[in-house]
């Protein structure tokens, strides 16, 4: 046999595809990651301004007008409005103006991401300088000694997306991409909710009493876990219904490729460009990040929206699943009757 014919018999078409459409996930990969990461600096960062009436607007203004845009600012009315507004995830810090003194108050907030905070502290030590003043920097929700620039919870939410959509893969795997009927997609859910259990509650214990990485309630990161998981895991048996062994790969575009980048977990979402600043919030790492971290340090705020977006994904993706195993299949090609009187081998 010629190489030609034993290359084409070694590769078949759709294996070529399958290659083709590999590369394209690869060069994805490598443009989203440093795309997103390579030069990480704040823009349009939700800031407080707490000054009295004749210094604020002023003030304010001055920051709006600073390069590149870094700040979001907005008058607050007082310190103790402006913890709470941290607290609730409304703002990501805030400037305390002291008139009569020559050193002014920074309020940050590294729990919600250690590179952010240390931002704001350099961003504002440069501006005080230049005006002859100081700056004391008080972290309002700091980070856990444990949990290392943060990223403690962003690992987590990786890890139960990780086991989420290699069970989803495993279960189509091992007897067909599109369940055969309701009652085994209806199965493969019900085995992708208890695996989904379990997982919340392996993480949420190996961060927390095991590791000490994050503090937060463990019942709370276990039911975020169990939805993490389970949402991930159900859009990849979407995903595979609907387009094959195919939709493995796009659930790792959507979940890894483009997902783990605009989470907010390496960089908060205020330094990322905008483009990952914008799909972050609406994808299951950035929702399970930005809850993780409400959960750990800002008393369970501002988590409704990212728990809703995680449900839709959950809903969709058993819909589409239960949908798609209602279908009617094709019958297979009957192979050609042998003709009368043929000769036999």
């Amino acid at each position: 046999m010629s190489l030609a014919a034993e290359l084409k018999s070694a590769v078949t078409p759709r294996a070529a595809l399958l290659v083709i459409g590999v590369f394209a996930l690869q060069l994805l990969f490598i443009t989203s990651y440093v795309g997103a990461l390579h030069n990480p600096k704040p823009r349009d960062v939700p800031f407080g301004v707490v000054a009295p009436p004749q210094v604020s607007a002023q003030l304010v203004g001055q920051l709006e007008r600073l390069p590149g845009d870094p700040l979001a600012p907005r008058t607050v009315t007082d310190e103790a409005e402006a913890r709470k507004q941290i607290l609730n995830r409304e703002i990501d810090g805030a400037l305390l103006v002291h008139p009569a003194r020559t050193t002014d108050t920074l309020l940050v907030a590294s729990g919600g991401g250690s590179v952010l905070s240390s931002a704001l502290d350099t961003l504002f030590t440069r501006l005080e300088a230049a005006n002859q003043r100081t700056v004391r920097t008080v972290d309002v929700a700091p980070a856990s000694p444990q949990d290392f620039d943060g990223l403690s919870a962003f690992y987590l939410v990786v890890g139960w997306c990780v086991g989420g959509y290699i069970c989803a893969a495993i279960l189509a795997i091992s007897s067909g991409a599109r369940p055969a009927n309701p009652e085994r997609a209806i199965i493969r859910l019900g085995v992708l909710a208890v695996y989904a259990i379990l997982g919340g509650l392996g993480g949420a214990v190996i961060v927390g009493p095991i590791l000490g990485a994050l503090p937060g309630s463990v019942a709370a990161l276990w039911g975020l876990g169990a939805l993490v998981v389970f949402a991930v895991g159900a859009a990849t048996l979407a995903l595979q219904s609907v387009f094959g062994i195919v939709g493995i790969g796009l659930a790792i575009l959507l979940i890894v490729v483009a997902g783990n980048p605009s989470a907010g977990g390496a960089f908060p979402l205020p330094m990322l460009p905008p483009f990952w600043n914008a799909i972050g919030p609406a994808l299951p790492p950035g929702a399970g990040t930005w809850v993780a971290r409400s959960i750990a340090y800002f008393k369970g705020n501002d988590v409704t929206g990212s728990l809703l977006v995680l449900s839709a994904w959950a809903v969709v993706g058993s819909s589409i699943t239960l949908v798609m195993s209602s279908l009617k299949r094709k019958p297979a090609p009957e192979p050609a009757a042998e003709e009368p009187g043929a000769a036999t081998a």
